[in-house]
């Protein structure tokens, strides 16, 4: 891949390139405010994208006033409750049509502490995607419960036996991703949320043979409002990712029988 777009020293990421934060939001009315302030603490160069789904808690109201005063604070209103997953996809089309460089994912809870971006965007400099970890060696998980723990682990497992991947936090939802790398992926056949969503979109960039990196973070349950976990998004992400890895067992025994080629794409 070639070089990222040269910056102002106030202005993007070093080696990286303009970056947009994207932050989906469903009722963060206690939570929008700080988040924000403190990504512009941690990282005073990027920019922020509040994609928020309609909140009937007046988040998006509260979410223009931030924009108001900031020019590097900015609103996606959205018809309504739509999913982490297609928030997302909306927050990259943004992205690419302002011409950024690097989009970040990140929740607006606070369980992605800002003060880690810097290291995330360190990490970009050499990396197509860069995946903050929560299981990876120096990474910590606080004020979580047992059950909670032992879900995102035995999940993270279940997909890297399933799917093949050597991540050790294949559900994590704090990233960066280069535009560029996005662009090699199909995300018009994302229609997965949640768990499953940051799954898929591992699955397809690994597939594409992009530059994966992890990066230990301090992940922590959040302090304010109600967490969007459900037994129907744990259920979604397991028939999921079942599916996913039959098909591409399937795919594999092809192409051994056939003789095709691997059909990944690789990366300079």
């Amino acid at each position: 891949m070639g070089e990222a777009s040269g910056t102002r020293a106030d202005t993007g990421a070093p080696g990286v390139g303009r970056v947009l934060v994207v932050i989906p939001t469903y009722n963060e009315a206690d939570n929008v405010a700080q988040i924000v302030a403190r990504v512009r603490r941690a990282a005073p160069g990027v920019e922020i994208l509040v994609a928020d789904d309609n909140s009937p808690d007046g988040t998006g109201a509260l979410a223009e006033a931030l924009a108001g005063a900031d020019g590097r604070v900015h609103v996606l209103h959205r018809e309504g409750k739509q999913g982490l997953g297609a928030a997302y996809l909306a927050g990259f089309a943004w992205a690419r049509e302002r011409g950024f460089d690097a989009v970040v994912e990140m929740d607006a809870d606070g369980s992605h502490a800002p003060e880690d971006l810097p290291a995330l965007l360190s990490a970009a400099r050499d990396a197509d995607v860069v995946i903050g970890s929560r299981w990876t060696r120096g990474a910590r998980v606080l004020n979580w419960p047992l059950r909670r723990l032992l879900l995102s682990r035995c999940a993270n497992l279940y997909a890297r036996l399933a799917l093949g991947m050597p991540l050790s936090d294949a559900t994590g939802g704090y990233r960066v991703y280069r535009l560029a790398a996005l662009g090699c992926i199909d995300l018009e056949s994302v229609c997965s949320q949640g768990y499953s969503f940051q799954v898929e979109l591992s699955r397809l960039v690994h597939r594409s043979g992009a530059r994966i990196v992890e990066v230990p973070i301090t992940f922590a349950e959040r302090e304010r409002g109600s967490s969007k976990m459900s037994p129907l998004i744990v259920a979604e992400a397991l028939w999921r990712i079942t599916a996913w890895g039959v098909q591409d067992r399937r795919l594999a025994l092809r192409r051994g029988l056939h003789g095709t080629a691997s059909g990944q794409v690789r990366w300079p």
